[in-house]
């Protein structure tokens, strides 16, 4: 299967995609390019605070090209600088979230060879000591203009930016996309979605995570301007939706779970919305009937450049099918090939293998690795495709079905995880001996990772020690939902662990006293009803019974809806047991109340 968009003229004779910025930022100076809560930055402001870290970079290191810069800095203008910056530097950026362990921070930098970090004053504490040079950013944009660090001429097949995935071997592990890839997405998003100067768009993602690349770069080389929701109104679906109507965003990435909630509330008509993206994770759900935007699913590994496919998802009323991932983007071509790279027939599962012009370069510093997975296009002409590692079969309708994955690898709230690497970080706690990792479902359509592990000389290691133990070390989305203590794992007759044999989690990590109060007693029914659970204790800890941030943002909207308060996903986090968040409510409500009038009260009475 091949896209009928042409991959056009030369890449080699094309602008980057930082060209393109530059120009606008000439055409325009005075133009919104990147808005937040508490500092927007017009496109000359944003060309000249790049300049200005492209020099020092560029004054640090001469040569330049294609260095691994990393970037400690939240979504924000900041980053945005930050990350054009590098590219006119002639480097490589590497974006690092900030929410990440200090310790996964540290071997990411470590891993890529960073030649040189920027980062934030507030996030300074957070940096790793290392051999590389720290420039700082505070908040204040230096004057535009002055001499321009971009090389002329960046070749296409040179490292723009490094994004690391999980990785099986215990470590994750960096891709390397060109300015090629990029600006191929790009142009086919521009093309895709009629973009202009006038769209608003929303940076959503976590800077480490690749749809941020998309989020941003399209619509910076368009004119368009990006604007950043602060870190509550992204965990409220209700807020995110009145953010997007009051700031008039007109298209917007949300990660699957988000935007299939989102899709569902209330719309004006005249929403400026005009379209929604989806993506990371399989869509279950189809938009109900009247929304007044476009609801458009995509799908793409991070070796790929964000996007390999998309297509848009007509509504509940108009299709019952499960909804497909669509079909190639421009410059992109994908095969349903078997195990010996031969095209199945029409209509049957095969893995999904990826040529054109969004296939990356590889993984950095893994040659090996790159080898096994960029191979050879067994049709010929020198090409290489990328073994995603997907299984897909073609629709009679021309789009793809997504069916799984060929191995191990599994998608969590819409991140890749490899179970390995989990283990890994589980098997160096000094209580545990063996661990293993898999998956189950407690509520339809919400996988959950579940860890088992052997306990080391007769300990007993506690689910909170445990989850701690990994908390320190990765990310919050790979944090097992529940820990199971076992004897020894089952073995398959190959000496594997047997992953069927399993037993299924038993998520009360509690003595389950019961609620004392009608308080604690609607708290536990809520949290039951949304974990799936036949009820709760009220010593039980939402986290360890399995819930993780976007379902913390769920339970703080109806406990807000409940109780008019205000409970924050922080303070969920400092009181986590049924029975603390049943009393931070009565706290909040007591404080309402004392801070009323007398007239006021007996309004709020009657």
């Amino acid at each position: 299967m091949t896209s009928s968009a042409s991959a056009g003229a030369s890449a080699a004779n094309q602008p980057t995609v930082a060209d393109l910025v530059h120009e606008r930022a000439l055409a325009c100076p005075s133009s919104t390019a990147v808005a937040g809560a508490d500092q927007e930055l017009t496109y000359g402001e944003l060309d000249g605070w790049a300049t200005a870290i492209g020099g020092a970079l560029r004054a640090a290191a001469p040569s330049g090209q294609e260095d691994v810069v990393g970037l400690l800095l939240p979504r924000s203008p900041r980053l945005a600088a930050a990350a054009l910056g590098v590219l006119y530097a002639g480097g490589a950026y590497l974006p690092l979230d900030p929410e990440h362990p200090v310790d996964r921070i540290a071997r990411t930098l470590r891993d890529a060879g960073c030649s040189a970090v920027v980062t934030a004053p507030e996030l300074a504490g957070r940096l790793p000591a290392g051999t590389w040079p720290v420039t700082i950013l505070d908040e204040t944009p230096p004057a535009a203009g002055g001499r321009r660090w971009a090389v002329a001429g960046v070749p296409p097949d040179h490292a723009a930016y490094v994004i690391y995935t999980s990785g099986s071997t215990g470590e994750a592990k960096g891709v390397q996309v060109t300015h090629g890839n990029l600006r191929n997405l790009c142009r086919w998003h521009a093309d895709a979605f009629a973009l202009t100067h006038h769209d608003r768009a929303a940076l959503f993602s976590s800077p480490a995570f690749d749809a941020a690349v998309w989020e941003l770069w399209p619509y910076l080389a368009a004119g368009a301007s990006v604007h950043v929701p602060d870190a509550t109104t992204r965990r409220d679906p209700s807020r995110l939706r009145d953010w997007l109507l009051a700031t008039g965003v007109t298209i917007c990435f949300l990660p699957t779970a988000l935007a299939e909630l989102v899709a569902t509330l209330e719309w004006p008509a005249g929403a400026p919305l005009r379209v929604l993206l989806t993506g990371a994770d399989t869509l279950h759900r189809r938009p109900p009937a009247g929304v007044p935007f476009r609801f458009v699913n995509n799908y793409g590994p991070t070796e790929c450049t964000v996007v390999t496919t998309s297509g848009e998802v007509p509504a509940e009323d108009v299709d019952s099918r499960p909804p497909s991932i669509g079909w190639p983007i421009g410059g992109v071509t994908v095969r349903i090939l078997d195990d010996d790279l031969t095209p199945v027939p029409p209509g049957a599962a095969g893995e999904l293998c990826i040529g054109g012009a969004g296939v990356a370069r590889g993984y950095l510093r893994r040659p090996a690795l790159t080898a096994e997975r960029y191979v050879p296009d067994p049709a010929g002409r020198g090409a290489r495709i990328y073994r995603s590692g997907d299984r897909v079969a073609l629709r009679a309708d021309g789009e793809l079905a997504f069916l799984g994955r060929t191995d191990a690898q599994v998608k969590i709230r819409g991140f890749r995880v490899e179970p390995d690497e989990i283990a890994a970080v589980l098997a160096r706690h000094p209580d545990v001996l063996r661990a293993a990792l898999t998956t189950w479902e407690p509520v339809e359509n919400d996988l959950r990772l579940a860890a088992y592990v052997v306990p080391a000389g007769g300990r007993q290691p506690s689910p909170a020690a445990l989850r701690a133990h990994v908390e320190a070390h990765l990310p919050a989305y790979m944090v097992p939902a529940a820990f199971v203590v076992l004897d020894a794992l089952p073995l398959t007759a190959s000496g594997k662990v047997d992953r069927a044999a399993l037993p299924p989690p038993d998520r009360r990590n509690d003595p389950a006293a019961e609620p004392g109060s009608p308080l604690e007693e609607r708290v536990a029914y809520l949290v039951a009803e949304l974990l799936g659970l036949p009820a709760v204790g009220v010593d039980q800890d939402f986290f360890l019974l399995g819930g993780h941030s976007l379902l913390g943002a769920q339970l703080i909207t109806r406990l807000r809806d409940t109780y008019s308060v205000e409970l924050t996903l922080q303070g969920l986090f400092d009181h986590p047991t049924i029975g603390a968040i049943a009393a931070e409510i009565e706290r909040m409500v007591v404080e309402r109340i004392e801070s009323l009038s007398d007239d006021e009260v007996e309004e709020l009475l009657a």
